[in-house]
């Protein structure tokens, strides 16, 4: 197991961001590695941490302003060569769909509840553990 994960969160909202990693601690699971967090509060710097490499899953606020998480999701998909899992933080269960159309690898609603973030999370890094990347 890697010592470390880096994942990416992006939010405008300061609040969001202390959420996801309150409901993370240093690990989200036993049988993943210790998580090293990136914040960004833009979309322009999302896409710059994404092109410097190194992050093993994006976390993104759908509800973020001006560019929703939904929309980026997509874009990093589109345009980012082996774009990390992502997982959304959606408003309300009913954008679920939205979440889909997205390609996001999970989706949990806002705001953060802790054990459910927690296990989404872990499974993302899972995958990716398992993906050997």
């Amino acid at each position: 197991m890697q010592a470390t994960a880096t994942v990416l969160v992006y939010s405008d909202d300061a609040n969001t961001r202390e959420q996801v990693r309150l409901a993370t601690g240093r690990r989200p699971a036993p049988d993943v590695p210790l998580v090293e967090f990136v914040e960004c509060a833009t979309p322009a710097a999302v896409l710059t941490e994404l092109d410097r490499g190194g992050i093993d899953v994006c976390v993104l606020d759908g509800e973020a302003v001006p560019m929703g998480g939904m929309g980026l999701c997509r874009q990093i998909k589109d345009e980012v060569f082996n774009a990390p899992p992502v997982l959304l933080l959606m408003g309300r269960p009913q954008d679920a769909w939205l979440a889909t159309w997205s390609r996001a690898e999970a989706a949990v609603t806002l705001p953060v509840e802790p054990v459910e973030f927690a296990n989404a999370l872990a499974s993302l890094l899972r995958r990716k553990a398992l993906a050997g990347a």
